[in-house]
């Protein structure tokens, strides 16, 4: 048992130095960028840079949390725990499984999200939303049971679904780069791809959420929303418009 608890330790501490990492490099990469492009800036009036250093701070704590769902879930899948063994791995059972578990993640997170905006469970999830104008350092800006509520995704897939624990983590990854640049605050993606009748979303999606509070509730798609009625009225002009800005400036311009 203690050789089983110290396995589960070593890949909680793996799973949390990793996304760590990856949340400074992603975001000190992006917050570059997002200064040679000021006329990306979506909230223009508003400059949530300000509350970088405590959004950080609580994204360190809460990251745990987060980790654990994941670590957990892998231990348990490999300790055998799970209704079903995992698919063997090919390109088949990867790209099948991934599109299986990132279209049930975006109902898990959409009905959860809205769960935790419930008044009774709002006072969990209010502090993520002290981030009214978003930046990259706001993604994992939760209290600790706001961040059980939205990532025990990972601890529970493993359990119940015959997804491959390379799945799972590629998963993951993707959901860590689509929830930083989401939060972002800077829309580099939008086109006719993110917009009616396409079901997928850009930086300005779950911008207006922490705009607005009440809209966009989803992760990866707007499937939800636009089916119970909480699509942003403004969302697909708002692409519209952004389909018209200047090119992003990759690099700084040379006096």
């Amino acid at each position: 048992m203690t050789e089983a608890l110290s396995d589960l330790l070593m890949i909680w501490a793996a799973v949390y130095g990793a996304t760590v990492a990856g949340y400074f490099g992603l975001g000190l990469a992006l917050d570059a960028l997002n200064r040679r492009n000021p006329a990306r800036r979506i909230q223009q009036a508003r400059r949530g840079e300000d509350r970088a250093r405590v959004e950080i701070v609580q994204s360190l704590k809460s990251l745990t949390v987060t980790c654990f769902c994941l670590a957990f879930g892998l231990w348990a899948q490999a300790r055998g725990w799970g209704l079903f063994a995992p698919l063997e791995l090919s390109v088949w059972s990867f790209a099948g499984m991934f599109l299986v578990s990132i279209v049930l993640f975006d109902a898990w997170f959409y009905w959860g999200h809205r769960l935790m905006h419930w008044r009774p469970l709002y006072r969990h999830h209010l502090w993520h939303h002290r981030s009214v104008a978003p930046t990259v350092w706001s993604n994992y800006s939760d209290t600790l049971p706001d961040a059980f509520a939205m990532q025990s995704y990972y601890l529970i897939a493993p359990l119940v679904l015959p997804i491959p624990a390379a799945v799972l983590i590629a998963h993951r990854i993707y959901d860590h780069i689509n929830g930083m640049i989401g939060h972002s605050g800077f829309e580099y993606f939008a086109d006719r791809s993110t917009r009616f009748p396409s079901p997928f979303v850009c930086t300005t999606f779950h911008d207006q959420h922490h705009e607005k509070f009440r809209y966009n509730y989803a992760n990866f798609f707007s499937f939800w929303d636009r089916a119970m009625g909480t699509l942003h009225p403004g969302y697909d002009a708002k692409v519209a418009e952004f389909e018209q800005a200047e090119p992003v400036h990759l690099a700084s311009e040379k006096a």
